[in-house]
């Protein structure tokens, strides 16, 4: 079970590297690849209460597994380019900026959702822009891979504690003759 919780990791990071400009389809996988851990350790456990417990690490799979490959893959092929907003369009929480660099305006605005952008008009940034136009634009301080690999990390180790925990569980429970499913 723990050598599965750890290929659902790396099979979602390979699904979000190799579709790196769509999210939807590594979220998705790794909304499957959640929920199956959640039955298998359910099935292994025989109780609930573990397997609920499971989600919380599945989350930090999930955003780091989705989230690694557009860091990474901006930091590793990325150019970094000194920029000015030259203009700023909010809508609700989505904070739009044109911005123009030394070779005249970029064809792709940044895009900041929140109440607090921290930009204004006039301020200059320095932002990582995809050559192949695939990964949207970020501020360059914004790109950290290594905090996703942190994430990976930390759910890939929850998920191996509550692999072994629900099999020695499941196997203690087994070995008495208890078959019946715990409710919590």
């Amino acid at each position: 079970m723990v050598l599965l919780g750890l290929a659902f990791i790396g099979l979602n990071t390979a699904i979000a590297y190799a579709a790196v400009g769509s999210k939807v389809i590594s979220i998705v996988t790794g909304v499957v690849f959640c929920l199956v851990f959640l039955i298998v350790v359910r099935l292994l456990h025989r109780a609930m209460w573990l397997s609920l417990l499971s989600f919380i690490p599945g989350l930090f799979v999930l955003v780091g597994s989705v989230e690694l490959a557009p860091d990474l893959a901006l930091e590793n092929r990325g150019v970094r380019q000194e920029v000015t907003v030259v203009d700023a369009e909010v809508a609700g929480k989505q904070h739009t900026f044109t911005l123009e660099g030394e070779d005249g305006p970029l064809g792709e605005p940044l895009i900041f959702r929140g109440s607090a952008p921290g930009y204004q008009v006039g301020d200059t940034l320095t932002v990582l822009t995809d050559p192949d136009g695939v990964i949207a634009l970020k501020e360059a301080d914004r790109v950290d891979p290594t905090a996703m690999l942190r994430s990976l990390v930390l759910g890939g180790s929850g998920w191996t504690f509550i692999a072994l925990m629900a099999g020695w569980r499941g196997h203690v429970r087994r070995r008495e003759g208890r078959f019946d499913t715990l409710v919590i």
